[in-house]
């Protein structure tokens, strides 16, 4: 198993997280997702270390955007 936890900006809402948990998701090998709204940190957990290319277009078709330091 590999985690990697991401900063997301623009979420307000559970709407938020709820879209960005559903896009991030889909990306094929992650088996879980989780959101903490009050932080704006997205941590990403998969069979495998997950692109993190593919969080940001996850993060970007969501409506979000994914913050790098």
């Amino acid at each position: 198993m590999s985690s990697a936890t991401y900063s997301v900006s623009g979420m307000t809402c559970g709407h938020c997280v709820g879209s960005v948990k559903s896009e991030v998701g889909k990306i094929a090998g992650v088996t879980a997702v989780d959101v903490d709204l009050a932080t704006g940190k997205v941590t990403v957990t998969g069979n495998e270390p997950v692109e993190e290319a593919l969080v940001r277009d996850a993060v970007e078709e969501a409506g979000y955007e994914l913050v790098t330091a």
